[in-house]
C-alpha cells in the first residue's frame, strides 16, 4: 500500500527543498516501501558473527563480503538454521530484505540457507589461478630470489602454533644467530585474511627482514581457504620482500604457493632453505681453505721449475758470452768500415792525381816552362805587334816571375 503524503509537503523527493523538506517519518517510510517492494533473492556472503540462543524462535547472525568489508544483519527461524552453520562458514541464502524504520537499520530475512560446497570453493579457486596466472602473477621471471643470509626473518602464523616453532627451532639449529620478527595472528577462518594482511605489509616495511615466511601446520582444505584468497595473493605480490610459502599441505596447493617467491612443502622445509646450515658451511670453507692451498702449492712449484729452467739457459750461465760475441762482432764492424773507408780513398786520390795531371797539362805555367811569355802592356795583353808602340813599357811574365821592359823596336813578320 503507497504512503500517502500530505498535501502541504512535496510530493516526490526531488521536489524537496531547504524551505520545504521532508520529515524523517516520511523518508523511512518511503525507504521502507521501497525495500519492501524488493523480490526474495539469493546472497553470497561469510558468516562472520552467530551466537546461537538457546530456545529462541529467531536467530540472528552477521553475513559478511569480507573482500569489500561489507556486513549486514540476518535474521532466521531456528528451525530453518541448520547445526552445521558456524562462524566462517561460507554460506548462500535466500532471503526478503527488511527495513526497520525505526533506527533506519537494514537487515536479510532469511528462510532458507545453505553451505557452498568445498568442490565449489576449489572450482572458484582454479578459476582464480587462471585469472592470476593470465596477469602475470605466477611468472618464474618475477620471483625474487631468497637471500644467503638474511638480517632478519619475518614470521606470519597462528598464536602459538607448531608452525612457527618448527621454524623457529630449525632455523637456529642451523644458523643459531639468526634474528625474527614474528608477528602471530589469525591464520584460519573468518578475519584471516583482514589479519595477514596487515601483518605482511607491516613485515615488508621493515627494512632489515629481508624475507619473510607464511607458516602453517596444514589443515583440511577449508582451513586453508585463506592463504588462497584474491586479497592476501595479491598483498604477497606487491611485496617487495621475498615471500616463503610454507603451508604445510599436500596434494592440493593455495594460490598463494604459485605466487610466492618460493613454495616450502612444510615449515620446516621452509627453515632448511632460509638460512643455511653453519656445520655445512664450515666443512664447505674448510675444504675451499684446503684446495686453494693445495692450488697455491701447485702454483709455486709451476713457477719455481720455471725458474730453474730460466736460470740454466746460457744467457744466464754465462752472461759474459753475449758481450764477448757482440766485442767481436764490434771489432770486425770496425776493421771491415776501415779497409772500406781506405780503398774508398785511395780510389778518390788516384782519381783526384789523374784529373790534376789533366789539368796541370792545360796550364798555361806549363807552356810558360817550355820558355814563352805574356807580355802585357798599359793596353792590356799583346797578342799582335801591331798594337805595340816604340818606346812603350811592358812586362813579361814568365813560369817563376815578370820582367818590366822597353819596347825598343818592333819587327813585323
Amino acid at each position: 500500500m503507497s504512503i500517502k503524503v500530505p498535501d502541504d509537503l512535496p510530493q516526490l523527493a526531488h521536489l524537496t527543498s531547504p524551505e520545504h523538506p521532508w520529515p524523517l517519518r516520511l523518508l523511512s517510510a518511503k525507504i521502507g516501501e521501497y525495500v519492501a517492494k524488493m523480490s526474495r533473492l539469493w546472497v553470497e556472503g561469510e558468516v562472520i558473527q552467530l551466537n546461537r540462543r538457546a530456545n529462541a524462535r529467531v536467530q540472528f547472525f552477521t553475513l559478511a563480503d569480507l573482500e569489500e568489508k561489507m556486513t549486514i544483519t540476518c535474521k532466521i527461524w531456528s528451525h530453518n538454521l541448520p547445526p552445521t552453520i558456524s562462524e566462517g562458514s561460507r554460506v548462500i541464502i535466500a532471503a526478503k530484505p527488511d527495513f526497520w524504520t525505526g533506527n533506519g537499520s537494514l537487515s536479510l530475512q532469511v528462510d532458507e540457507i545453505r553451505t557452498v560446497g568445498v568442490g565449489d570453493l576449489l572450482a572458484r579457486i582454479e578459476q582464480l589461478k587462471v585469472k592470476l596466472a593470465a596477469e602475470g602473477l605466477f611468472d618464474p621471471a618475477k620471483k625474487k630470489p631468497l637471500p644467503f643470509l638474511p638480517r632478519k626473518i619475518g614470521l606470519i602464523c597462528g598464536r602459538n602454533t607448531q608452525a612457527m616453532h618448527d621454524v623457529v627451532e630449525n632455523v637456529q639449529r642451523r644458523w643459531a644467530a639468526a634474528r625474527f620478527e614474528i608477528r602471530e595472528v589469525q591464520v584460519q577462518g573468518a578475519g584471516a585474511v583482514d589479519a595477514m594482511i596487515p601483518a605482511l605489509q607491516e613485515l615488508d616495511a621493515i627494512d632489515d627482514v629481508d624475507v619473510i615466511v607464511l607458516a602453517r601446520g596444514g589443515g583440511s582444505v577449508e582451513d586453508l581457504f585463506p592463504f588462497s584468497d584474491e586479497r592476501l595473493v595479491r598483498a604477497a605480490f606487491s611485496a617487495t620482500t621475498p615471500i616463503v610459502s610454507a603451508i604445510g599441505h599436500e596434494p592440493d596447493s593455495p594460490v598463494l604457493d604459485f605466487v610466492a617467491d618460493f613454495r616450502a612443502s612444510t615449515p620446516t622445509d621452509a627453515a632448511k632453505n632460509i638460512v643455511p646450515d653453519v656445520g655445512e658451511e664450515r666443512q664447505g670453507l674448510t675444504t675451499t681453505v684446503r684446495r686453494g692451498r693445495i692450488a697455491v702449492d701447485h702454483l709455486l712449484d709451476l713457477a719455481l721449475s720455471e725458474l730453474a729452467t730460466l736460470r740454466a739457459r746460457p744467457s744466464l750461465t754465462h752472461p759474459e758470452a753475449m758481450v764477448d760475441n757482440r766485442a767481436e762482432d764490434l771489432a770486425n764492424l770496425r776493421e771491415w768500415s776501415h779497409v772500406h773507408i781506405r780503398r774508398i780513398l785511395d780510389s778518390h786520390v788516384t782519381a783526384l792525381e789523374a784529373e790534376l795531371g789533366r789539368l796541370r797539362t792545360l796550364s798555361p805555367l806549363s807552356t810558360l816552362k817550355r820558355g814563352y811569355a805574356v807580355i802585357r802592356t798599359e793596353d792590356g795583353l799583346v797578342g799582335s805587334v801591331a798594337g805595340v808602340a816604340v818606346g812603350a813599357a811592358a812586362r813579361a811574365t814568365l813560369h817563376d816571375g815578370t820582367l818590366d821592359m822597353t819596347i825598343d823596336h818592333v819587327t813585323k813578320g
